[in-house]
């Protein structure tokens, strides 16, 4: 059976996005339960903010070669064996706590091997998309994706993630874990014909490097990923710090474990509104006006803490950065899914990821560095004022030039 392209996702897509959901309501529960476990153990921002540092390090070593791995290897079969190699990690680490093994260090670890199994899944899951549905329904199924990756991982993860450390720290490692394994047994059921193409018969290296030509010598593709670039540098150094800012008997707002779940919450609402509403929006102001818009709500996002402590504005801020997120993710997904040959989509994808994400372990640990050398609200001034830096590039990053890309005109 081959991919909808009468308006229907069809009963494929709706498995792929069963199995996506479980797999990110793991990964929300992971991302807030490990740097509150890591927050019983050590207050200092450095060591706190150093768990995203870990998880995010694969992104700039592995990413490359993911993405070659992922054009070589069956896409689906790639997705089973990053999460079972996610589960089986986090199992490890509960038996460590359990047997008495506390350590900043073995989450350390953990987060790093997580992140070496995303840089497989995700580049994996977005290069198998168009093999699902037709190119026509991507900004839709982008959307419904986006929408249930935002709900599980940004809205519900926090939150029962919060809950389950303060239940108890072992239940914070073993909920995901299970979730993750739930993933596979989903996907498993999924069936995609991948179109057949020549095999490329280059030395390694170049065959890496195609990827890397391709998205370097677009104008957009490679605007995009330098904004986003420096976006998420910006927007690691702030959420990697904020539980310090946020949680425990010498921060700021004084909060609860909960309550810094609820805020991670608001994001979430926020990402599930701008994932269903990406469309739509674009299709009344342009794609190129909502990006930007979509930038300063990341900044103001950043900037709220060193503003105000007003506990309901700051919720306010969480839900608009969250929106934002979503909406620049739906629609420069799809964008880039759309003009990406099928046969280099996961060495494109791999290769983006790399500029977008490989900029997130720097961040966190220059916002762990700089919340102990100035303060924690003045590293967020300074990184809002970074993350509105990219609102250059909305000067060809617009929808006359996206539609030319896409010979729409």
């Amino acid at each position: 059976m081959g991919r909808t392209k009468d308006g229907a996702l069809g009963n494929r897509f709706f498995v792929l996005l069963t199995s996506s959901a479980s797999s990110n309501l793991a990964d929300g529960i992971v991302k807030t339960a490990l740097p509150l476990i890591a927050v019983r153990w050590t207050d200092s921002p450095v060591l706190v903010s150093g768990i995203v540092t870990a998880a995010a390090l694969p992104w700039l070593l592995f990413a490359l070669p993911a993405g070659l791995l992922v054009d070589k290897l069956d896409r689906r079969r790639s997705m089973l064996v990053a999460n079972t190699l996610r589960a089986l990690t986090l199992l490890i680490v509960a038996a460590m706590i359990v047997t008495g093994g506390e350590s900043v260090w073995s989450l350390y670890v953990a987060a790093f091997a997580l992140g070496c199994a995303e840089t497989v899944h995700d580049t994996a899951a977005q290069s198998l998309l168009p093999g699902v549905v037709h190119n026509s329904l991507l900004e839709r199924a982008n959307g419904r994706l986006s929408a249930a990756e935002v709900t599980t991982n940004t809205f519900i993860g926090p939150l029962l993630g919060a809950f389950l450390v303060a239940s108890g720290v072992v239940l914070g490692v073993v909920g995901p874990a299970g979730l993750w394994a739930l993933a596979v047994v989903v996907l498993l059921a999924l069936r995609v014909e991948r179109t057949p193409h020549a095999q490329e018969q280059q030395p390694r290296r170049s065959e890496l490097a195609s990827g890397i030509r391709f998205v370097w010598s677009n104008l957009l593709l490679r605007s995009m990923a330098l904004m986003v670039g420096v976006v998420n540098l910006s927007t690691s150094a702030f959420l990697a710090t904020f539980v310090v800012y946020a949680v425990g008997p010498t921060s700021t707002l004084q909060a609860s474990e909960v309550q810094y779940g609820v805020f991670l919450a608001a994001a979430g609402a926020g990402s599930l509104l701008g994932a269903l509403g990406a469309s739509r929006a674009a299709a009344a102001i342009g794609r190129g006006r909502l990006l930007a818009a979509t930038l300063l709500g990341v900044a103001l996002f950043i900037a709220a803490p060193s503003i105000t402590e007003i506990l309901p504005l700051l919720l306010m801020t969480f839900f608009v950065g969250g929106a934002a997120v979503a909406s620049w993710n739906v629609i420069t997904i799809s964008f880039r899914q759309r003009i990406s040959p099928d046969h280099l989509l996961g060495r494109v994808n791999s290769f983006y990821r790399l500029l977008t994400w490989g900029t997130i372990p720097l961040g966190a640990l220059l916002g762990g560095i700089g919340g102990e050398l100035v303060g924690l609200e003045m590293m967020f001034a300074i990184a809002a004022v970074i993350a509105a830096l990219p609102l250059i590039g909305i000067a060809w990053v617009n929808e006359t030039n996206m539609s030319h890309e896409e010979g729409q005109d």
